[in-house]
């Protein structure tokens, strides 16, 4: 309706181009004004009135759908319906209702969701006790200990000393924030809503003086209030404004390569369809100008009808008998089993992780067969592979290195780990076993007492002590939580914050710092920095970030001291740590003043403050002096060695993208199996300038292959009006690997270097790119995906996987560390890297299998049934006339041939998981597509051709002037369509290729099986006959044909028939070209005898 009224021009815009926002606290009028949306929610699509409207208007925008309604129409015609009303309204009512009931399952309950949190209560300042929808815009409104945040709001104060409070963003990233608190009594004035949950901006007017607020000072929607008894917020953004609901937006519609096949196959079936008529309809013409005259006496002509009329009308005729080519039923049935596969993730034990409660979840339901077609996999480093939990291990200060190697062939002796008895507040899980560290710290080395004064000052941990000396910290990253309490073992313990002070105790000694500035970390400073004031009066910017970015800003003096400690780094790096170079900077008071002031003019500055706050901060964070540098272990998750060389030997390949250095990516490369010592040459493309990078990626091309070209072997195509570039694969003799950093791949994304890139990646086994951000992440997902013919899965833990997830075809999310983000914005999450290749090789290849037999078979038998009728059409004037009853014409694709053909895809399965795993090869059809395909289509269209000529010609041979063993006649139509509906039943049902059978299996073949008998006793009899005349014409047709021997003779014969061109052809193949499925077949067939 919004959409509509703006379109018209009507005053709904000002919503969408609100540029600020500007309100009063507990001024309702005044708020009131601006029309800012309350506090109501509204996920549910429809209500009493519109759902039945809506949701069909929606059902008949599926072609399919429209199509029959068409087809409907037309059998209200009398000159060209030859069949009933019925045969169209009873699959059509029967699919638009199961899509019905779903939708308003799926409302209802979003109904109840929305309904629960709109009536939750929240204190209001100035109303008392308000449900949530009737809170406003400027609102003050109180929250108590594990309430849930009401809106988006600004934090006035907390029951908390100092005004801190703890809060916990499960619904929105998981991360513990730490929030500062303001007392106001004025103007606020911010961005307007949108969806960046990592920044706010706004100012504060208050007695005169402007104050910046930014996002550490906003409590979010969606939040919960930990650990403080009570807090009061302002209300900035509510209902649909919050942050929470700004993300909760629709997702790119993700749709699997089979889909896109069916829209394909569809658009055929519909040419098909109008062949087939038009051949009929001139079958038609001809023989009403040759015979046709013949029959006017008893079937008379009306007043203008000539050959040419009638024609017409037996093409539309056709169109409705000949409707079943047109899978109507196709699309519900592949959501049936679609969720069916998606239900068997959920419930898999297998994939169930005990220690953190989490069972696997298949948050799509729509992608499942995609899971077994997956050829290239792109991956996270930290968290997805390794623990996310850090271990302090290593560091240099000033030069020299303490900590001992952790590298598994380097002998190392055995050394007694510190005892930390003389720090009455460290942490007793803290491990470290190089002694000279603590020695130094204990004699006053004043590099190292400066080198842990830094990680115990810079950081935004909170700690919270609820007994004198025991400590915990809240930190936002596992690396600021090891660096933190490392500081604290060595005798530099951070003990407790305010927004103005950093208390520390340095060797026993209570200290306190002035905390003046906070330069914040992000993806692309890269760094942090504080700058506080000693006791003594004494200012200094302390510093840590990545070694490129600090190495930038040192001081000439620090050269030498530098290449040491890139030495170092390296050492670490090539161990697997995660390294951090740490620098300070003593500042002059004066210079401070003044950068302080340009500080604040950027602070509430609402225009592009966050690129005038990243050039102040550059004004300061230069000439620094390094002290040194940092490493924390993060451990390999369990199995994920194993787990991608099994993916490998399915060949898939796998793509690391991470933040780390490069050295780091690479040893973590061989310590999970995706680099190894037998690959013929790992390319490092590590260039400074694009001309380079162009040149190291061609020298890697030619060295894998020398045939290569210049120029990609493109393949181009147009489908359906889109223009599609396919680099095509390039032959490769062994395995390589390339490992290439983020300078060189910025250049190697330009869209003139882009193709080389991906030439060269995708002839490697295993890609690694380090040091990239989140927008690299996704540019390198989408080059692969846009111009490889390949399906792409990307996987997770973090907020900065989230616009990779996205991009890829398939997103998986694991809940670990880092929050909840990457699983929210997920298809498929679970808590451990080596659940994937469970997802892949059982599940996703199962569901794909599935898919398939189950497209194959459905296509099977209604071409079959269809090419039936088109074969008659030759035998009765090519009138129209049906070769079936017409109640069997409603129930064939309903009741009939629904539920076994839906047993088998939802529980066939060539080989057992065990055998899945043993054999990672059966993965390899998939990603081929060697199972449904349009070569695989047409081989289905030529079977159907070849089983309708069977069905339809030998029951007419035997029905030809046959009679009954009492000498009685019963060579008619009536037995005749019996025979052949009944030959199409059993033949199709017994040409279900089921590897897998179980109980149910059978339930649903033979009970569909005598259902069809039941039924067709039933409306053949006397007594449906005398009730419903014109209904139920084929009065005693059941019991007069097949009690006779020769009819059951015809039924066995046509389906013996139609299963033995399958059956040889299998058999001959398996026997001269047997394939990786058809070798592990036989031996898991001789295997289960063996052990059943």
């Amino acid at each position: 309706m919004g959409s509509l009224l703006s379109a018209c021009g009507i005053n709904v815009k000002k919503k969408k181009v609100e540029e600020e926002r500007h309100l009063r606290a507990n001024d309702r009028e005044f708020n009131l004004s601006f029309k800012y949306a309350n506090n109501a929610i509204k996920t549910s699509k429809y209500n009493v009135f519109t759902f039945l409207p809506l949701n069909l208007f929606e059902q008949f925008q599926r072609l399919a759908n429209a199509y029959f309604v068409f087809l409907l129409i037309l059998q209200l015609i009398p000159q060209i319906s030859s069949l009933s009303w019925f045969t169209t309204v009873v699959p059509l009512l029967l699919v638009l209702s199961i899509t019905l009931a779903k939708d308003l399952s799926d409302d209802i309950t979003r109904h109840k969701n929305d309904n629960h949190v709109n009536n939750r209560k929240v204190e209001v300042l100035i109303n008392g006790d308000e449900k949530w929808m009737n809170v406003q815009v400027g609102d003050i409104v109180k929250l108590e200990n594990n309430e849930f945040v009401t809106a988006d709001l600004l934090l006035l104060s907390s029951s908390e000393p100092l005004n801190l409070i703890y809060i916990e963003t499960a619904e929105l990233d998981g991360l513990v924030s730490n929030i500062s608190i303001l007392y106001i009594s004025g103007e606020v004035r911010c961005e307007p809503p949108n969806n960046r949950l990592d920044k706010f901006t706004g100012t504060l007017t208050m007695r005169g003086e402007t104050f910046a607020l930014d996002n550490e000072r906003i409590l979010l929607r969606g939040c919960t209030l930990r650990n403080t008894e009570w807090c009061f917020g302002l209300v900035v953004f509510g209902g649909p404004d919050t942050k929470l609901m700004q993300n909760s937006g629709k997702s790119v519609f993700k749709r699997t390569s089979i889909d896109h096949l069916m829209n394909v196959l569809v658009m055929f079936i519909f040419g098909f369809l109008a062949f087939m008529c038009t051949i009929l309809s001139i079958g038609n013409a001809i023989w009403e100008y040759q015979e046709g005259n013949s029959f006017i006496t008893f079937l008379p002509r009306a007043d203008g009808a000539n050959a040419s009329l009638s024609a017409f009308l037996t093409f539309w005729s056709y169109v409705i008998i000949l409707n079943t080519v047109v899978p109507i039923s196709l699309y519900v049935s592949v959501e049936i089993l679609r969720l069916g596969n998606s239900y068997f993730i959920d419930w898999d034990r297998k994939m169930y992780h005990v220690k953190s409660d989490t069972p696997a979840q298949a948050r799509t339901t729509t992608l499942n067969e995609e899971l077994g077609q997956i050829k290239y996999i792109f991956s996270d480093k930290t968290g997805t592979l390794t623990q996310n939990i850090m271990t302090f291990n290593r560091c240099s200060i000033n030069g020299k290195s303490y900590g001992k190697s952790s590298k598994k062939y380097v002998k190392v002796t055995k050394t007694e780990k510190i005892d930390f008895s003389w720090n009455s507040l460290a942490d007793s899980k803290f491990c470290f076993h190089d002694h000279k560290l603590v020695e130094a710290v204990k004699s006053g080395s004043p590099e190292v007492r400066a080198f842990f004064r830094l990680l115990a000052l810079c950081h935004t941990v909170m700690a919270e002590e609820k007994t004198e000396g025991e400590l915990f910290y809240q930190a936002q990253s596992p690396d600021e939580g090891a660096l933190v309490t490392a500081a604290r073992n060595f005798g530099f313990v951070f003990r407790s914050r305010t927004p103005e002070t950093i208390s520390l105790v340095e060797m026993g000694v209570p200290t306190t710092y002035e905390l003046l500035a906070v330069l914040d970390f992000n993806n692309v400073r890269k760094r942090m920095s504080v700058i506080v004031r000693s006791p003594e009066g004494k200012l200094t910017l302390f510093c840590k970030g990545a070694d490129t970015i600090i190495y930038e800003r040192l001081h000439p003096s620090s050269s030498k001291l530098m290449e040491v400690t890139t030495e170092h780094l390296n050492e670490y790096a090539g161990e697997g740590l995660r390294t951090l170079a740490l620098a300070y900077k003593d500042l002059d008071e004066d210079e401070f003043e003044k950068w302080k002031e340009r500080h604040h003019e950027a602070s509430t500055s609402l225009e592009d403050r966050e690129a005038k706050l990243d050039t102040i901060y550059e004004e300061i964070e230069k000439d620094l002096l390094l002290l040194g540098a940092s490493a924390v272990e993060d451990k390999l998750q369990d199995g994920v060695p194993q787990t991608i060389e099994q993916l490998a030997k399915a060949d898939i390949k796998i793509w690391v993208l991470t933040g780390d250095k490069q050295e780091t990516a690479e040893n973590i490369g061989y310590s999970c199996n995706m680099l190894r010592e037998e690959m013929k040459e790992i390319f490092i493309v590590a260039a400074n300038t694009a001309e380079e990078v162009r040149e190291e990626l061609v020298n890697a091309r030619k060295k894998m292959s020398p045939e290569s070209g210049d120029e990609p072997p493109i393949e181009k195509s147009r489908l359906l009006g889109k223009k599609s570039q396919v680099v095509e694969d390039e032959k490769v003799d062994g395995e390589y690997g390339l490992v290439i950093n983020g300078h060189s791949l910025a250049f190697a994304l330009q869209k003139d270097m882009q193709l080389e890139l991906l030439r060269t990646a995708c002839m490697c086994q295993a890609v690694i790119c380090c040091r990239v951000t989140p927008l690299q992440k996704a540019q390198v997902v989408e080059l692969v995906k846009k111009h490889k013919k390949a399906v792409t899965l990307a996987i997770g833990d973090g907020a900065n996987d989230v616009s990779m997830i996205k991009t890829a075809h398939i997103g998986v999310g694991i809940s670990g560390q880092e929050g909840m983000q990457a699983v929210l914005s997920s298809d498929f999450s679970f808590a451990q890297f080596r659940y994937l290749q469970r997802l892949l090789l059982v599940h996703g290849r199962w569901s794909y299998l599935r898919m398939c037999k189950f497209l194959r078979y459905f296509f099977y038998k209604n071409f079959t049934f269809t090419f039936v009728h088109f074969w008659y059409g030759f035998f009765c004037g090519f009138s129209a006339q049906t070769v079936y009853d017409e109640w069997f014409i409603t129930l064939y694709n309903l009741v009939y041939t629904a539920l076994p053909v839906i047993g088998l895809s939802i529980f066939d399965q060539d080989v057992n998981d065990r055998w899945s795993f043993q054999y990672p090869q059966l993965y390899a059809p998939g990603q081929l597509n060697q199972y449904f395909s349009k070569m695989a289509f047409a081989r289905i269209l030529l079977h159907s051709c070849y089983s309708s000529l069977v069905l339809f010609f030998i029951p007419w041979a035997a029905m030809c002037d046959t009679v009954r063993d009492d000498g009685k006649d019963i060579a008619d139509y009536q037995s005749f369509a019996l025979l052949a509906q009944t030959c199409l039943l059993i033949a199709v049902s017994m040409g279900l290729d089921t590897y897998y059978w179980t109980a149910v299996n059978q339930f649903f073949l033979w009970g569909s099986l005598s259902v069809y008998f039941a039924v067709t006793f039933t409306m053949y009899s006397n007594g449906m006959y005398l009730i419903f005349t014109s209904s139920f014409p084929f009065i005693g047709t059941a019991r007069n044909s097949l009690n006779q021997p020769n009819v059951w003779l015809t039924i066995f014969l046509t389906t013996i028939l139609c299963i033995l061109p399958v059956v040889a052809k299998r058999f001959l193949f398996i026997q001269l070209k047997p394939t990786i499925n058809d070798k592990v077949g036989s031996n898991y067939v001789v295997t289960s005898f063996s052990t059943g």
